[in-house]
């Protein structure tokens, strides 16, 4: 018999931490065989003795898989003074153990496609998507394994964190929407846990100790406590075997698993919630109890929310967005394992009045009832929830993690159980649903109002979720696409490629995909440098208008038909480049194809939503003048490439951008699509499941005879030298987090010949996911930010790269992540990379391009690329090989003519002000907790 090298290393650490967890096991480590249980829709369920739950989900299409565990722990399981405690120790769990330390670097070095960990009220989870390579499928379940039970938990490790975690706390506290709704939650909850924050209280946070953390995961985090997901590529069997040798090694805990039963009493009356801060736009929110995601009424709980909020047949959208009390609205629910809460939002700016839009929502929601709802609106909701499912359910990786929600609110199969009941949900549930539980006394709005005559809503009891799912089958699984090799050859190979008549140039791919997928991906270029002058403003509403009817559809009509053919379509671009992005199915594509001609060719551009779009972008602007993110990248933008204002290149402020919106007219729009956009310069790529010679026909018929007489001209970006270095701070008052970013331009382009050492010296540097020189000394190690990286671009037609840092912190740490930084970019420019750094970045930055070829959206953007730059997957190809022969003097060389300290442009925004006066009353609690303690 083989034993692996991970097994023999889990062994001998089992024995090394087998005195501290004595307390809690029952036996010694025994391996069992996962025992199968129940088979839907090609998910199988597995469980071993110790009460692991294994989830299988083969699926071949993409040469990757995702392993997912899912802890039944969340924000609800935490006691008095424990808030926050499951989302530290989802932060802490990335510090590895001694078998797997620096997890995020081992991940990296792999060539992680995607990872993270995610808590919410119910459950936390860890996930990794990797190359379907070597040992990675042993090395993700035996990692997951470890690090379940064998977890550090330093102390020092928790002071790192607990500053990361503040720093993500206060991000929360920088949106009004997200700290209204916080609000609003906690109004609504006296009792629950629903109603704290899942990323905790500030002074949980920065005061619980290692020790108590460590209970809090030796309680939990044992495997009668988890639930495995592995899907994608892989062997059924191989997975099996590891899943046991892994996870069912490890003892079955002694302790009986607590559970939480408290419920949030009836609601007796409406309540207040009042929130003062400084902002730049006013929201008015109101919020209602709703049954659990288990209950049968979640159904038509969930279509009501999004029927609410839906443009523009939505009932709250034309009550206050077109009678302009509000600029926008949107509707939610947040359940789980327990009852929660149906939330509406509404966006107002500063210079409407609140109570008039807040009357208007409340008015709006608790009038449903009486006014009816009809079964076309129903329909359409169903229609979108259900497409936004099967997506989902058409993606393994997003499916994997998907599950972890419903798992949590007690078992798994309830998502296809949710979904065939969505199916049959009536305007008269929804009615219903909305007349029990939108009224007066079950209310949490901005504003208290006494009744004498409460009426209260009931919320249902639990179902038992046994009786629900036993018996349960589901349906036939869905196609399963062909197992692909995303090389550069063959990508190559099994791509079309030509020239339309109207001169587009197109690339088709066509190959099985799962759920017969197809994604379309296509630009269009006009006008020049000077034909475009004056109408930036124009460029940039004209994408946004297009999906909003056309001559034949109007608005509604345009959303209802792609929701029925099941199709996402998406148009964006700038001055000079109009593009269209498509997803939809084999089946639906032609007709597709001819809505999004009708966009493209023949739009509404009506002035009705013009004014709905023109209002939005006002606010959403003027909402980012005192957001430091925004005015700190805008500041950047405006002084690495320097231009002159009437240029179509030139970066305005916020203010500027604002005065140009506010000027715009809905003939500016006309005239800027009538005499300039056109199908003659431009590309277009199809990749996925159809047949290529009639979809070659349709976009013939889309661009044929679609001309314009305005000529063409590639606006050009070269590197502009007139840069003046220096540091520049802007003050933000009232937030909490601040901004560092550091920038320096370079003439460089992708086929440069020190392009691939650039970027794997900045894959080193900042680059990689989490495990970096820098994300290591700024987050891990100092604890100053939560966010912290580098980046590098290079345009693939002018020479001009960029390379930028970007963190965020507090303010008071603000001074700190310049110097650290500054010494990192010293470090690396003096002493270079290391040669096994070198070596991981190479292989990890590889495999990352090869998942990313596997990703049929990311496959399209390049493929866009190389027709528009007249390249083959030849240049991937080349490239790929330049990565793989680079040494470090190569490296070394290519960061030092990159990276130029002296050159960079440094700018800092926050409330620097307040720096001194939170820094006296921090240093009042320590001396408070020191006074306590004696």
């Amino acid at each position: 018999m083989t034993i692996s090298l991970f097994k023999i290393k889990n062994l001998v650490n089992c024995l090394l931490t087998l005195s501290v967890a004595t307390l809690f096991l029952s036996g010694p480590a025994v391996a069992q065989q996962p025992k199968q249980l129940v088979e839907i829709e090609g998910i199988t369920e597995y469980r071993l003795d110790n009460g692991v739950k294994l989830l299988l989900f083969p699926d071949d299409s993409k040469p990757q898989f995702t392993v997912n565990m899912t802890v039944l722990v969340g924000s609800r399981h935490e006691g008095y003074g424990e808030s926050g405690m499951a989302h530290l120790l989802e932060h802490m769990l990335f510090r590895g153990t001694d078998l797997f330390p620096d997890i995020p670097k081992l991940l990296k070095d792999r060539g992680v496609l995607n990872m993270n960990g995610t808590t919410s009220f119910d459950r936390t989870n860890y996930f990794e998507t990797l190359p379907a390579d070597g040992d990675n499928l042993e090395f993700a379940i035996s990692m997951e394994a470890d690090r379940l039970v064998n977890s550090w938990i330093k102390q020092e490790h928790l002071e790192a964190e607990m500053t990361i975690v503040r720093s993500e706390f206060e991000r929360g506290e920088n949106s009004p929407a997200r700290i209204l709704m916080q609000r609003i939650m906690t109004g609504a909850y006296q009792w629950h846990n629903y109603g704290k924050s899942t990323i905790g209280n500030r002074s949980d946070i920065m005061r619980v100790p290692a020790s108590n953390l460590r209970v809090f995961y030796r309680k939990f985090y044992q495997p009668d406590n988890i639930t495995l997901v592995v899907a994608g590529k892989f062997d059924k069997e191989k997975a099996l075997d590891l899943v046991e040798e892994h996870f069912g090694s490890i003892p079955k805990p002694k302790r009986e698993l607590p559970r939480t039963y408290t419920e949030e009493p009836e609601q007796d009356g409406s309540r207040l919630v009042t929130l003062r801060r400084n902002g730049d736009v006013q929201m008015a929110g109101v919020g209602y109890h709703v049954p659990s995601a288990r209950s049968e009424e979640y159904a038509p709980v969930q279509v009501l929310a999004t029927l609410l909020s839906m443009q523009p047949s939505g009932p709250l959208y034309k009550s206050l967005v077109e009678a302009k009390v509000a600029t926008s609205v949107q509707a939610m629910d947040f359940v789980g394992h327990d009852p929660g809460i149906l939330l509406a939002m509404a966006e107002v700016p500063v210079d409407k009045d609140i109570d008039t839009a807040k009357d208007a929502l409340i008015g709006k929601m608790e009038s449903l009832a009486n006014d009816g709802i009809s079964d076309k609106d129903v329909k359409r909701a169903v229609s979108r929830i259900i497409k936004r499912r099967e997506r989902q359910f058409a993606n393994s990786e997003s499916f994997a993690t998907g599950l972890s929600e419903w798992e949590s609110y007690g078992d798994w199969r309830l998502y296809f159980l949710h979904r065939d009941r969505l199916e049959k949900v009536t305007a008269s549930q929804v009615q219903e649903v909305a007349k029990k539980y939108l009224i007066e006394s079950n209310r949490t709005a901005g504003l208290f109002l006494p009744t004498e005559n409460a009426v209260r809503a009931k919320i249902a009891g639990q179902p038992n979720v046994k009786k629900l799912v036993a018996g349960y089958k589901g349906r036939a699984k869905i196609s399963e696409g062909e197992a692909f090799v995303p090389t550069p050859e063959n990508i190559q190979k099994r791509t079309k490629f030509g020239e339309l008549g109207s001169g587009m140039k197109y690339a088709l791919l066509s190959k099985e995909t799962r759920g017969d997928v197809v994604i379309v991906q296509g630009e269009l270029r006009y006008g020049n440098d000077e034909s475009l002058k004056g109408k930036v403003s124009a460029a940039e509403m004209l994408p946004q208008l297009l999906s909003r009817g056309t001559k034949d559809l109007d608005y509604q009509a345009f959303r209802d038909r792609l929701d029925e053919l099941k199709a996402t379509v998406r148009f964006g671009g700038n001055v000079g480049t109009l593009s269209f992005n498509v997803q939809t199915k084999r089946e639906y594509l032609e007709d597709v194809l001819d809505i999004v001609r009708q966009a493209l060719r023949e739009p509404a551009l009506n002035d009705k939503e013009f004014e709905v779009l023109h209002g939005q972008m006002v606010t959403q602007l003027e909402s980012s003048m005192s957001d430091p993110t925004a005015l700190a990248f805008t500041e950047l933008s405006r002084r690495l490439d320097p231009q002159p204002q009437d240029d179509v290149r030139y970066t305005p402020t916020i203010e500027e951008d604002v005065a140009n919106i506010k000027s715009l007219t809905i003939d500016d729009v006309r005239a800027l699509h009538a005499e300039f956009v056109g199908g003659q310069n431009g590309e277009v790529v199809v990749i996925g499941d159809f047949a290529a010679d009639p979809i070659l026909a349709k976009l013939e018929s889309m661009f044929d005879g679609w001309t314009t007489t305005q000529p063409y001209a590639r606006i050009e970006e070269p590197f502009n030298p007139n840069v003046k270095p220096g540091r520049f701070t802007i003050d933000t008052p009232d937030k909490a987090n601040s901004v560092y970013i550091g920038g320096v331009a370079a003439p460089v382009r992708d086929d440069d010949p020190d392009y691939e050492a650039m970027l794997i010296g900045n894959y080193i540097m900042g680059g990689g996911p989490l495990s970096s020189r820098i994300a290591d000394r700024v987050r891990k190690k100092d604890g100053l930010s939560y966010t912290a990286m580098t980046q590098f671009m290079a345009d693939s037609e002018d020479e001009r790269g960029m390379f930028m840092t970007f963190c965020i912190s507090n303010p008071t740490n603000t001074e700190k992540v310049v110097e650290t930084v500054a010494e990192e970019v010293d470090r690396m420019l003096s002493s270079g990379v290391t040669g096994e750094e070198l070596d991981k970045a190479k292989e990890s930055y590889l495999n990352n391009r090869k998942g990313g070829r596997a990703q049929d959206r990311r496959l399209a953007s390049s493929l866009l690329s190389n027709l528009k730059t007249g390249r083959t997957m030849d240049f991937q190809s080349t490239s790929d090989g330049k990565i793989e022969a680079l040494s470090k003097d190569r490296v070394d060389a290519a960061l030092r003519r990159l990276i130029v300290p002296e050159k960079l442009v440094i700018i800092t925004a926050g409330d620097f002000k307040k720096v001194d006066e939170e820094a006296d009353s921090e240093k009042a609690a320590a001396e408070k907790d020191s006074e306590d303690k004696e």
